[in-house]
């Protein structure tokens, strides 16, 4: 999944030279958190509201507001801006987007073309997207999660098991994080069986491997095993 697919095509952008009000402005109406700043067609930085708040408040105890209100007026973007941002190439996949966005402790990135031309905006918003793309998780259905051995056709033999039941998944995702060594977690999300029908597919899955929990958006069940 690459991140030209998942970003925020429209761009809304501010120049070196626009005042902090007007970014204050463009930030309010588009209800975003940051603008990349632009000096004749290229990125030079980026300005968020954090850096529009911290700006603020560094006058405001010694201003009084209409002395605050004007300076605002005056205060240039490129006055407050974070130079040399970091940016995403279109091609990134959105995992390497996340990891940079998690080293980085930002919140978002403009994505840029092979010539560095900004053409989109990769947010954490954006991310949470894709996770519930990817989880399935708008089709409810009922999500297990199971420790496995880490061998080939391990999670074959799970997957064998529901589709025997009539069972259609929408997802299975599979980790090594946070588990001993020669096993690997596995969360499949699954609906479509008949729900007599459940309790013996739930003992055939716990026979093939370990469960960890099960989660059932229908019926609101929630068990950690």
């Amino acid at each position: 999944m690459l991140v030209k697919d998942w970003m925020s095509k429209s761009v809304i952008t501010a120049d070196i030279n626009d005042s902090m009000q007007d970014a204050m402005r463009r930030l309010k109406e588009n209800k975003i958190s940051m603008l990349p700043v632009i000096k004749k067609g290229k990125l030079v930085g980026v300005v968020t509201d954090r850096d529009l708040k911290r700006a603020s408040a560094s006058d405001a105890t010694t201003l009084e507001v209409h002395e605050l209100l004007f300076l605002i007026t005056k205060i240039k973007v490129q006055e407050i801006m974070t130079e040399n941002p970091v940016t995403i190439p279109f091609d990134s996949t959105v995992e390497e987007a996340a990891e940079v966005l998690l080293e980085k402790k930002i919140s978002g990135a403009p994505v840029v073309d092979k010539k560095g031309t900004v053409i989109g905006i990769i947010t954490k918003n954006d991310l949470f997207r894709v996770l519930i793309s990817l989880t399935g998780v708008g089709k409810r259905g009922i999500q297990f999660a199971f420790e496995v051995e880490d061998r080939p056709g391990s999670i074959r033999e799970l997957a064998d098991v529901i589709r025997r039941y009539g069972g259609r998944m929408v997802s299975i995702l599979s980790t090594y994080e946070n588990v001993r060594a020669g096993y690997r977690k596995v969360f499949i999300r699954m609906y479509g069986v008949e729900r007599d029908q459940l309790p013996q597919l739930e003992k055939e899955l716990g026979e093939k491997a370990k469960y960890l929990y099960l989660v059932d958006h229908r019926e609101n069940r929630r068990e950690i095993f």
